[in-house]
């Protein structure tokens, strides 16, 4: 039992050493594959990008949270005006505005499908608020985001009893989609190729265990080695060279004769 013991206790783990050097010269050497992986990568990304992702457009206005007919009289006025950013945000999104801009528009859209296309947001140390809408079509993007914010306006101002927020700029067709983006996506395709071949190649090499050269003879097993003995490749094919020359040069001795 306490040899046992002290078997356990003397044996130690055994540890996978990997040289980075050495895996840097098989990437190398297997550089064919990487390449592979780095075109199939671009072209699969490519491929998805344009063929199974829907172009998407982003329209926005900007609304100023004052009137034309507000004073600024004060450094109190203008924290009223923060804090009324914030709430300006909430109402938004409210179903009594989305619900009155799809009927508006007439849009066969229900109220989560459309709130999740909207984002308002408060750029900082700001009285604005950027109104945007994202949509597959570029013209009905800028028509739902006008009429958000037009019926935003009204809104507030129904809610807090005052003039209607002026309006800073109107939503404009956009003319570029805002995603996906081609070349971010084709990048990140390149780079998964060229990791997923780099990887393939360095599990190939550390579950390969086999010795195929003196130098793993002398590293893995630790021992001299005594002799090499060259290997031809194609031995049978070399051979039948060589006798069909000889054959062929005792044919032209016999010719000369």
């Amino acid at each position: 039992m306490a040899a046992d013991v002290n078997n356990a206790v003397s044996r130690e783990p055994d540890y996978i050493t990997i040289d980075l050097l050495d895996l840097a010269k098989v990437i190398w050497q297997k550089i064919w594959i990487v390449l592979i992986g780095l075109v199939v990568g671009i072209v699969l990304a490519f491929t998805v990008t344009k063929v199974l992702m829907t172009p998407q457009y982003q329209a926005t206005s900007v609304i100023y949270i004052f009137s034309k007919t507000t004073s600024i009289t004060s450094l109190a006025d203008l924290q009223v005006g923060s804090q009324l950013t914030a709430d300006f945000q909430i109402i938004a999104t409210t179903r009594d505005v989305v619900e009155d801009v799809i009927e508006t528009l007439n849009l066969d859209s229900s109220y989560e499908q459309l709130v999740s296309q909207i984002s308002v947001t408060n750029p900082t140390s700001s009285h604005m608020l950027q109104v945007t809408v994202t949509d597959p079509n570029a013209e009905r993007a800028a028509k739902i985001c006008n009429a958000l914010s037009d019926k935003l306006r009204d809104q507030i101002a129904d809610i807090i009893n005052t003039d209607k927020p002026s309006m800073v700029q109107r939503a404009v067709v956009p003319t570029h989609p805002s995603s996906p983006n081609l070349k971010k996506n084709v990048g990140i395709g390149a780079l998964l190729g060229v990791v997923l071949a780099a990887a393939f190649i360095v599990l190939r090499y550390v579950l390969d265990d086999t010795i195929k050269t003196r130098e793993d003879v002398e590293k893995y097993l630790g021992v001299d080695v005594l002799a090499a003995f060259p290997v031809v490749k194609d031995y049978n094919k070399s051979v039948q060279s060589n006798r069909f020359k000889a054959n062929e040069d005792r044919r032209m001795r016999e010719r000369s004769r």
